[in-house]
C-alpha cells in the first residue's frame, strides 16, 4: 500500500494560475480598503471634533454630532459586510476552478505513481505523515504543466 499526502492550499497557491488568483484577489481587497477609507477618515475626523467640541456644544447640538457618528458607523459597518461577503464570493470563484482542477491533477499523479491512497494534508484526521509521503510539488509541477 502506497499513501501520500498534499498540502492543498500549498499546492494551490504555489501553481501559477494560483499565483494568479491571488494576485487578482489582493488587488480586489485593497480596492475595497481604498474605498473604505475616505468614510473610516471621516468617521475619526467627526470623533475627534465632537471629543474637542463636547464641553463647548449645547447639548442638542453635542446628541446630533453623536447621531451622525452613530449614522456613519452604521454605514461603515453595513458596507464592510457588503466587501467581506462580495470578497468571499469572489474567493470563491477565483479558487473553485483551481481546486477542481488540483482533484484531477492528484488523482493522475496518484495513478501514474501508484499510489492508493492520497490525503489532503490539511484535513481533519492527518496528525502526521512523513515528508517522503508528500507529493504537493509533483502535484504543483504537473498543475503548471497542464494537467
Amino acid at each position: 500500500m502506497k499513501i501520500g499526502v498534499v498540502d492543498v492550499e500549498q499546492a494551490i497557491l504555489s501553481t501559477q494560475q494560483g499565483k494568479a488568483a491571488r494576485a487578482e484577489f489582493k488587488a480586489k481587497e485593497q480596492k475595497a480598503q481604498q474605498e473604505m477609507k475616505p468614510m473610516v477618515e471621516r468617521f475619526k475626523a467627526l470623533q475627534a471634533e465632537m471629543e474637542g467640541k463636547k464641553y463647548v456644544l449645547s447639548d442638542e447640538a453635542l446628541f446630533q454630532k453623536q447621531t451622525d457618528l452613530l449614522e456613519l458607523k452604521n454605514k461603515i459597518d453595513n458596507r464592510v459586510k457588503e466587501l467581506q461577503g462580495q470578497l468571499k464570493i469572489d474567493q470563491g470563484r477565483l479558487e473553485a476552478p483551481l481546486k477542481a482542477k488540483l482533484v484531477g491533477v492528484v488523482e493522475k499523479v496518484g495513478r501514474d505513481r501508484g499510489f492508493t491512497l492520497i490525503l489532503a494534508r490539511d484535513t481533519p484526521g492527518v496528525i502526521y505523515s512523513r515528508e517522503a509521503l508528500d507529493i504537493t510539488d509533483d502535484v504543483v509541477k504537473s498543475f503548471n504543466s497542464g494537467g
